[in-house]
């Protein structure tokens, strides 16, 4: 059962001129590299700025080669992983991985798509089943389910908001809240596996089973097909954008209701085993901080790293999937505007909750058990989260 499922399973058309442009150039460096393998050359700006602001040496304290799997194809979300590439990172098109120097410490970083790039494992099940893999983006609801099979211990917390939205097209529907959608019986389209929250708001009375359709297979038709008529499931830096400026079909505005209120999970999490974090712990308390300081970097300037970002999913057969110079733009002043990349109530960038990580285990454990998957008996938040190699200087202004 996959619950991560961060990077949105949505198919935006528009764009593909962009990214075949990106892909030929990608593809024509020539040299001694195969033809599935480009330098993202598009990049170069992103990778002075890594070579010049990342020097922590790592070389003997890292893995060589650091692997941080991502649950989906590259976006905004994970804007500071690929602000530490250095200059011209290498895109392997038929593995679906990107590598190059990880800033100037001395070690190679290696960023591996996932989704529908991996044939949609868990981020957590590829963490089990791997040890090159160091770490793995792991929401807050997939490590809770999967703590009893394949846990896992997050390290740093990308956002502090989690990003889903339900959206709607009809613009006589001005939602505030869960409730009010359960009040108008609207119909809630989600993914059968994708996701857990409609389980959640049914359990606690927030929706009646009857008005969720879990047949949402990640594509825009439905959404249009009922004229917007439906709450569907989505990302605030994803889905807005794609169905008001990428699908011609729609192309008109949206309403969405920020889940995060009533679901406050850590959506985006940078997860490892807990072996591997006993085994690891002098690299993570100087690996940790420097993703601190690259998502401070990105939400600070965002542009070069962006263009790094066009270039990766240009160059990669993500089948059908693309970025736009506009949808990142527009992800980025979401990440910013609304608070999704933020301090946490600590004041610290990227810290962890354990007051809010405790109500979610309560709240979720029941609904997994539910669905046939028992969490670890006697979870607490010590077993899901640590702020232990966090730089509490870090923070955002």
């Amino acid at each position: 059962m996959r619950i991560s499922g961060f990077r949105r399973p949505s198919v935006t058309m528009r764009g593909y001129a962009v990214a075949l442009m990106l892909m030929l150039a990608a593809c024509s460096s020539g040299g001694s590299e195969p033809a599935a393998r480009a330098s993202a050359n598009a990049g170069s700006g992103a990778g002075s700025t890594a070579a010049s602001r990342y020097g922590t040496p790592l070389k003997g304290i890292c893995p060589d080669t650091v692997v941080f799997q991502e649950p989906w194809w590259p976006g905004a979300d994970y804007g500071f992983a690929y602000q530490l590439l250095g200059p011209n990172p290498v895109i392997d098109r038929n593995k679906n991985r990107i590598t190059g120097p990880l800033g100037a410490t001395g070690v190679t970083f290696e960023i591996r798509a996932g989704g529908p790039a991996v044939g949609f494992q868990p981020t957590s099940s590829l963490l089990a089943q791997d040890d090159s893999i160091l770490l793995g983006d792991v929401g807050t609801d997939e490590a809770i389910q999967n703590s009893g099979k394949a846990p896992t211990v997050a390290v740093f917390s990308i956002y502090e908001k989690n990003p889903q939205v339900l959206l709607w097209g009809n613009p006589d529907w001005n939602f505030a809240s869960v409730a009010d959608i359960h009040r108008a019986g609207v119909t809630v389209l989600a993914s059968e596996s994708g996701t857990v929250y409609p389980d959640v708001f049914i359990r606690e009375g927030l929706l009646n089973r009857s008005q969720v359709d879990t047949s949402y297979q990640g594509t825009p038709d439905r959404f249009v097909a009922t004229d917007g008529k439906i709450a569907q499931q989505g990302f605030v830096t994803y889905e807005p954008y794609q169905l008001e400026h990428d699908v011609k079909a729609w192309d008109k505005p949206v309403r969405y209701l920020l889940l995060h209120d009533e679901y406050p999970v850590y959506r985006a999490q940078l997860s490892v085993r807990p072996d591997k974090l006993a085994a690891n712990r002098a690299c993570l308390a100087k690996l940790v901080p420097l993703f601190q300081r690259a998502q401070r970097d990105y939400i600070a300037d965002p542009g070069p790293t962006n263009q790094l970002l066009l270039t990766v999913v240009g160059s990669l057969d993500t089948s059908g999937f693309t970025l736009s110079p506009g949808l990142l733009a527009d992800a980025d002043t979401k990440l910013k505007e609304l608070g999704l990349v933020a301090n946490g109530t600590d004041g610290v960038l990227g810290s962890f909750d354990t007051a809010r990580v405790q109500r979610l285990i309560d709240r979720l454990a029941p609904v997994f058990e539910a669905r046939g998957t028992k969490p670890k008996p006697g979870l607490r938040p010590a077993d899901l989260v640590t702020n232990d190699f966090l730089d509490r200087s870090i923070s955002l202004k």
